[in-house]
């Protein structure tokens, strides 16, 4: 296994230091994390617990590798408009804003990777800045619409967008009614800030740890561990490689979850074009 050493942070001016300011509405974001701690304590661990906290963790990943990433920034499959809007609010379940926002700034990422306009780079901005301090920054509260121009011509994705507490809302509201304070604690509130941080694991540690098969003009790197907590996105050094694929793991070893339910929601009808074909300038 190979580790980059993180690098300092490079001076800045004071009018990005200003910009990059943490804000106050950034404040649910921590405390979301408090009532996660405390209700786990409250509520208890159980096998019923652990249960719906790998339940609802492992789905939600799968709509957020498969909505935010393979489908709204990459566009790797199609769908009809009714399931984009409802594979949009699945992902939105995941508490990480709304589909325009992510996909937006990750075409950024893609554009720029590694590089001083990259919106999350350990290389120019350190760990806790790709984790998640790019996220509680100012310059990055909202949407740019000019990077998702192909899905933001639907009104119903502008909407969910700009409300992207509903589905989530909605999600936590289910789950007390099926399966009360249980369900609540670790089936919502501990199992997103366990997705929250695997997601997030992608952006910082995928440029850190792990192998490059590929000499790509940016850090990412292939790592199993964060392959596995997030259906088969921590093969990054492949996706950076060739990103126009719906497949991540190339190789046939490579588990990658999110590429085999799409397989299995292609022989349901439910997508289609699913781009699965890795070109041997790819793959080699």
């Amino acid at each position: 296994m190979h580790i980059a050493a993180l690098p300092n942070s490079p001076p800045r001016p004071d009018t990005q230091a200003l910009r990059d300011r943490i804000r106050w509405s950034t404040i649910p974001f921590f405390a979301f994390h408090a009532i996660a701690i405390v209700l786990a304590i409250v509520v208890g661990f159980s096998w019923a617990a652990l249960a719906w906290c790998l339940a609802l963790y492992y789905s939600r990943m799968l709509f957020c590798a498969l909505g935010y990433h393979r489908y709204f920034a990459h566009r790797t499959f199609k769908t009809g408009r009714v399931r984009q809007f409802l594979l949009a609010f699945a992902a939105q379940t995941t508490v990480q804003k709304g589909v325009l926002w992510w996909a937006a700034h990750h075409r950024n990422h893609h554009s720029f990777s590694d590089d001083p306009r990259d919106p999350h780079s350990v290389k120019q901005r350190g760990f806790w800045w790709a984790h998640l301090g790019w996220i509680l920054a100012a310059r990055f509260e909202r949407t740019d619409f000019r990077r998702i121009r192909d899905f933001a011509k639907y009104p119903e994705l502008r909407w969910l967008n700009r409300h992207h507490w509903v589905p989530p809302l909605a999600l936590a509201l289910a789950l007390f009614a099926v399966g009360g304070p249980v369900a609540l604690a670790w089936g919502f509130f501990v199992s997103t800030v366990c997705l929250w941080h695997g997601t997030f694991a992608v952006n910082s540690l995928a440029h850190m740890i792990g192998r490059r098969r590929y000499a790509t003009s940016d850090d990412s790197r292939n790592s199993v561990l964060i392959a596995l907590i997030t259906c088969g996105e921590g093969w990054h050094n492949n996706h950076h490689h060739f990103q126009h694929t719906a497949r991540q793991g190339f190789r046939w070893w490579e588990f990658d979850t999110g590429y085999y339910a799409l397989r299995v929601a292609s022989w349901m009808g439910l997508v289609r074009d699913v781009v699965k074909t890795v070109p041997a300038r790819a793959a080699a």
